[in-house]
């Protein structure tokens, strides 16, 4: 199948990579690495979500048993402490601004449609923290 790519690298494919470089370079992300970049991070963090992977060890088993086709998909293969000091030491506020520049393309995008949102006075919640309630005190 020449020619055709995995539906995540597509799916890479629509984040806009040269504005996520200029954001990187802003808040000097890539300082001081030599193979693990700010990019190879997140497309490891997204695949993870997506996957609902609950732990590093999860991704770490995830990416090497999918090894041979990380290149195709658009990710680098990277060890599980590797990952652990990228999470610990970049600079969070990189996929923050990029969030926010999402949603701003998202704005444009859907402007004057059924799926127009009014974001004046929108508060945005990015979590995927499963939040347990005890029933006896949230019936």
């Amino acid at each position: 199948m020449p020619g055709r790519q995995y539906v995540f690298a597509q799916f890479l494919n629509l984040l806009p990579r040269y504005d996520f470089q200029r954001i990187v370079n802003k808040y000097n992300g890539d300082y001081r690495t030599k193979h693990f970049k700010c990019w190879n991070q997140m497309a490891c963090m997204i695949l993870a979500h997506i996957r609902q992977e609950d732990s590093l060890r999860d991704i770490d088993i995830t990416l090497n048993a999918h090894a041979k086709k990380l290149y195709h998909m658009g990710i680098q293969q990277c060890p599980k402490s590797t990952l652990a000091d990228a999470n610990e030491r970049r600079d969070y506020r990189i996929y923050e601004e990029l969030a926010k520049l999402l949603m701003q393309r998202a704005r444009r995008e859907y402007a004057g449609t059924d799926l127009a949102i009014d974001v004046d006075n929108a508060v945005y919640a990015l979590d995927a923290s499963t939040i347990d309630l005890t029933l006896s005190l949230f019936p």
